[in-house]
């Protein structure tokens, strides 16, 4: 039996970076992903489970709540006419490939390589937060053929090994090839379901050792997490949407992707050891 006393400090921490979690997520567009990954990796570090696979658990965790609040996103969307079918029917196979891909790799890495990993990819997330312009571009319309074949598998491989969903990198790929923004919002929605779906199913064969596991854990998904977030993100998104509607987020955005930078940069510091 599990340390009851352990579970509800938890579940305490957990209901409050799921809160976290689902108003950033709704107020600034980004998944809750990038939130959740640094934030698990500390509280289940804290909690005494630290070991050679933490991050997987915490890649693999943040992308089963990515399935529910993805899903529920993209039936959001699709209401309001915004999902482009097109683009997401004709880079699934490759979203979903990388993915699989991504989990193969992250599977076989010690969780330090894969915490610097997380940082420096979430660096280049957060300086694309704070310094990236609505008006850049590098095509007219979305890459098909060889570039997609190509860029396609990239997007689900690096979203995996970051625990993330579709849109820290499905975003900026469409804005820069002409997309508009609320369309490539809701699009990147589908690409999140298309990269959580097939890497969970991964995951949930990817074993912890039971010395560093928590309790309730299925391969590397921990269901008191992903229940914990999952019950509270969906309350505390709305929130963050309609406070999106009543202020500019625009300012936001880049002190988070400055904050983001921090958090990345103290977790490549933790994974050489200083």
């Amino acid at each position: 039996m599990p340390d009851v006393n352990l579970l509800l400090m938890m579940i305490f921490m957990l209901l409050f970076i799921g809160a976290f979690a689902g108003v950033l997520a709704g107020l600034l567009g980004v998944g809750g992903g990038i939130v959740l990954v640094p934030a698990f990796f500390y509280a289940f570090k804290t909690l005494g489970y630290e070991g050679p696979q933490l991050m997987q658990m915490c890649l693999a965790t943040s992308l089963a709540t990515i399935i529910v609040t993805s899903v529920r996103s993209v039936l959001s969307h699709n209401k309001k006419g915004a999902v482009d079918w097109a683009i997401l029917r004709t880079w699934a196979p490759g979203i979903a490939v990388g993915a699989l891909l991504g989990v193969m790799i992250a599977s076989q890495l010690r969780s330090n390589v894969l915490q610097a990993i997380f940082g420096i990819l979430a660096i280049i997330v957060g300086l694309y937060m704070s310094f990236g312009k609505s008006n850049w571009r590098l095509g007219q319309a979305m890459p098909t053929g060889v570039k997609r074949a190509a860029l396609s598998p990239v997007l689900g491989f690096m979203s995996v090994l970051m625990g993330i969903g579709g849109g820290s990198f499905g975003v900026p790929i469409m804005s820069l090839f002409n997309v508009p923004i609320h369309r490539a919002i809701a699009t990147a929605a589908g690409f999140g379901v298309l990269i959580a779906v097939p890497s969970v199913a991964g995951f949930l064969l990817v074993p912890i050792d039971p010395a560093f596991r928590p309790p309730f854990t299925i391969g590397s998904v921990n269901l008191v997490a992903f229940v914990t977030i999952i019950s509270v993100t969906l309350i505390t998104a709305p929130i963050g949407a309609r406070l999106a509607h009543s202020m500019d987020a625009k300012p936001l955005k880049r002190v988070f992707g400055g904050f983001l930078v921090l958090v990345a940069l103290n977790m490549l510091r933790k994974a050489y050891g200083f």
